[in-house]
């Protein structure tokens, strides 16, 4: 699989594009540049290898389904536990992840096909769930975004 393509694909709670190419989601999503996204991790292995997770939200973390935590260091990471997500992701290890809707509006499914480079077809086809849940951690402490 090429890092550098833009895939569309279902993820535990949305359709959406991922790539290893933030500057290719950016610009499909007319986006700014210095606007971070949300990385997908295909295991914690995967996740240690971008930031330190604080030791008091270790379990937390490994037991959390469709949640993203926002590290210190400013990244926001969630490690994917949905299984058909997950066969994909593995492929890459890792992805930058967004909906794959226009800015600020829902789900279209015919934009969603223009934009990607590669469409993933599943059996369950392209739906909308309720987002993930986002927390910010410190080292103590952690805090709910959305």
């Amino acid at each position: 699989m090429n890092p550098d393509l833009v895939y569309l694909a279902q993820t535990e709670t949305t359709a959406g594009f991922l790539s290893q190419n933030a500057e290719a989601l950016a610009r499909i999503k007319n986006r700014p540049n210095g606007k971070a996204f949300l990385m997908s991790v295909d295991s914690l292995q995967t996740l240690r290898t971008f930031t330190r997770v604080p030791k008091e939200h270790k379990n937390r973390i490994r037991r959390a389904k469709k949640t993203t935590f926002a590290y210190p260091c400013g990244l926001a990471i969630r490690v994917i536990q949905d299984t058909d997500h997950l066969a994909f992701l593995r492929k890459l290890t890792w992805s930058y992840s967004t909906s794959s809707n226009p800015s600020g509006k829902g789900f279209d499914e015919a934009f969603a096909i223009e934009k990607a480079d590669v469409v993933v077809f599943t059996c369950k086809g392209f739906f909308e769930d309720k987002p993930s849940k986002i927390f910010k951690l410190g080292k103590q402490k952690m805090r709910k975004l959305r």
